[in-house]
């Protein structure tokens, strides 16, 4: 069996954790690779992390808090490998507790004493200025895409969708979180799903978000809390300039529009992914968020209830 290791590097108990469980997993004949989260930006090259997907990863530990489990998914992707987190961090939605010990934990996935959950994640298509829109231009909004997969132009990476300066297809497994730019000014932008138009608005921005996003930054603007099972989107708009905005909550197969063409070149707009900036060469005209075709696996040991959980830290 050959699993990956992905540490917070910059906790010494992750890193502690991840030495001692290397020392298990080789008494168990177990073959591991060892990866940093800090590797892990959108912006890297991951060759180590590529090498041991190509090799057949069957199961993802990730020792550090729910950032390095965000970290981690982007760059697995539509692979389908589960992922085991072991907290070492604050809240702990995603992970796993490490009060009883990594090796444990990774003793207990290995045995089959696990569950394993379905969790929605985002499939985010951005239309610069300047570029044909392929949704939105021809009258149809094509969900496939112009490319084999449903991607546009690039090549995928170990996230399952391109990566890069020229990529125009991401990953979320939180949210995408539209805000305003350095100039700090509000921006202007319209909101529809699935082709109807909601409003047009102005604010700081909008973040669309999964049922496990709504916990997150969704939750800070005013968005619902979310059973993390539901498969639909939940697009928050933030600090709007108007009385009659509300959060709303999507079907699974609904894509969410924001539109950005009519906002001015002095009121940027700044796109993040599970908190990560995406830097694009001309302005953002268009973007559309929908379900991804294939869920992320999170592995849950001796977990406790959504609810019981989110009343302890919220209520």
């Amino acid at each position: 069996m050959r699993i990956l290791i992905v540490r917070n590097n910059s906790n010494s108990k992750a890193v502690d954790a991840s030495l001692l469980l290397a020392t298990y997993l080789a008494t168990q004949g177990a073959d591991y690779t060892l990866v940093d989260s800090s590797d892990l930006s959108c912006r890297g090259d991951h060759e180590g992390l590529n090498a041991a997907l190509a090799d057949g990863v069957e199961m993802a530990v990730v020792l550090g808090g729910d950032g390095t489990i965000l970290r981690t998914a982007r760059q697995i992707g539509t692979s389908g490998v589960p992922i085991l987190g072991v907290n070492f961090g604050r809240l702990g939605f995603l992970a796993n507790t490490s009060d009883e010990g990594v090796v444990a934990v990774v003793a207990a996935a290995l045995a089959g004493d696990v569950v394993a959950e379905q969790r929605t994640n985002l499939r985010i298509d951005v239309v610069c200025e300047g570029e044909r829109d392929r949704w939105g231009d021809d009258g149809d909004l094509m969900l496939d895409g112009p490319d084999e997969g449903g991607r546009p132009d690039g090549a995928p990476s170990a996230s399952g969708f391109p990566c890069g300066s020229d990529a125009r297809t991401f990953f979320a497994l939180n949210e995408l979180a539209v805000t305003r730019g350095a100039h700090g000014r509000i921006i202007d932008f319209g909101l529809s799903i699935s082709g109807a138009h909601i409003a047009d608005m102005r604010g700081d921005g909008l973040v669309v978000a999964t049922a496990t996003g709504s916990t997150a930054y969704a939750l800070s603007a005013g968005g619902p809390l979310v059973s993390p099972g539901f498969a639909g989107l939940v697009a928050v708009p933030l600090a709007p300039h108007t009385l009659h905005s509300r959060a709303i909550v999507t079907a699974s197969n609904d894509v969410v529009e924001m539109d950005l063409s009519h906002n001015a070149d002095t009121r940027e707009a700044t796109l993040f992914v599970d908190g990560e900036l995406l830097e694009f060469e001309r302005p953002v005209r268009r973007v559309y968020v929908r379900r991804g075709d294939t869920p992320t696996v999170l592995l849950r040991y001796q977990r406790e209830g959504f609810y019981e959980h989110a009343a302890r830290v919220f209520f």
